[in-house]
């Protein structure tokens, strides 16, 4: 199958440190070409990867300082896309709504995973609009907001097996790993961490729009007994991070559509200890892979009276179970195929051997199937 996969430009195929869904989109990208498909990679030129790199800019815009309109090369990016889309049997966007308006009026079948929150008033204007898109949601709850979508499938995210590995030392400490920002509640992580009497490290990033609330919020609780900031780490770093915590702190204040550092932890064995918000109830077995609470006095007792009740061992094996980036491929490579063979039902037309009027548009970038009329659902 040739498959094409578009990625951000924010970070590189895969990121050098932060980065959910471009880090989603190395391993997706990587287990389809081990499976023996032909995939194009559109995606920063510092990407790395096993398929074939189509680089839309020399490197990841949070790298580079020059630019300030990255929408303008997100713009040009998709018009490349467009221009390649007839040598494709698919194409996957991994840019949210972007690709909607132009790629329903090509040949090429396309799917867009749905990466961000879509709970705010607009998207409702953007599905209102776009109805007949196929989407892809990586969490039920995600869906929610928007039931209007044209919702394929929910296909949880997953990271290669042998990525992380439980780690070697006795755990001894909490961790919190992500982004320091308002709805992902570091501080409740704090206070949580020192009423439990338990050391916290904190492994973040701190974004250029959340820099002012890090220096007036967070910043004075890192003095706080026990309390250690790490920055930003890379995969590299994880295994013994997570690996050797007693449990990884999620107490999250917003609909998360997914939450990768949740399986990141699963698969070092490590229990996690979540607030109830967006996918957390269908990721987070509670009493199995990790503890849902609802407060922060409900986090400290379910530490120091739960935690120690959870299998390690049974935490990484659930892992393997749900969340291998295999797994992950094998259900996208499903969609796919549907979309092809519906496709192939919608067979281009003519009309009295002519071209529909609306059909010669910009013809001179179009070759084989893209010359035929696009007959949507």
């Amino acid at each position: 199958m040739r498959i094409a996969q578009i990625a951000p430009l924010t970070e590189a195929i895969p990121p050098e440190l932060y980065g959910g869904t471009e880090r989603v989109v190395s391993w997706l990208t990587e287990e389809l070409v081990a499976l023996g498909h032909d995939v194009t990679l559109f995606a920063s030129g510092n990407s790395r990867t096993a398929a074939k790199l189509e680089a839309m800019w020399p490197r990841a815009l949070r790298l580079d300082d020059t630019v300030r309109d990255p929408m303008a090369l997100h713009i040009a990016m998709l018009e490349r896309v467009r221009r390649l889309s007839s040598r494709f049997d698919v194409l996957h966007f991994h840019l949210d709504y972007l690709p909607f308006s132009v790629f329903s009026r090509q040949a090429t079948p396309f799917i867009t995973t749905m990466h961000g929150r879509l709970d705010l008033p607009e998207h409702q204007t953007v599905f209102n609009a776009f109805g007949s898109v196929p989407v892809i949601s990586i969490s039920d709850m995600q869906r929610k907001p928007v039931p209007q979508a044209r919702w394929m499938k929910t296909i949880y995210h997953g990271l290669p097996g042998d990525l992380l590995t439980p780690g070697k030392v006795e755990p001894a400490y909490l961790a919190f790993l992500g982004r320091i920002a308002p709805e992902k509640s570091v501080d409740r992580a704090i206070r949580i961490a020192v009423e439990a009497g338990l050391p916290l490290k904190i492994a973040a990033k701190v974004d250029r729009v959340d820099r002012d609330y890090f220096e007036r919020d967070i910043r004075p609780m890192l003095d706080l007994p026990g309390v250690e900031y790490i920055g930003e780490i890379d995969d590299s770093q994880k295994s013994a991070f997570l690996g050797n915590a007693l449990a990884l702190l999620m107490p999250i204040d917003w609909p998360e559509p997914f939450g990768l550092v949740m399986i990141e932890a699963m698969a070092c064995g490590t229990p996690v200890i979540a607030f109830p918000s967006g996918s957390v109830p269908e990721v987070i077995e509670h009493g199995v892979t990790g503890l849902i609470v609802d407060s922060e006095a409900a986090a400290v007792d379910a530490i120091r009276n739960q935690l120690a009740h959870l299998s390690r061992p049974r935490i990484r094996a659930r892992f393997e179970e749900r969340f291998t980036a295999r797994r992950m491929a094998e259900e996208y490579l499903e969609i796919y195929r549907d979309l092809i063979a519906g496709n192939r039902r919608r067979r281009p037309r003519t009309i009295n051997g002519a071209k529909p009027a609306d059909q010669h548009i910009d013809d001179r970038h179009q070759t084989g199937m893209d010359r035929g009329l696009y007959v949507a659902d």
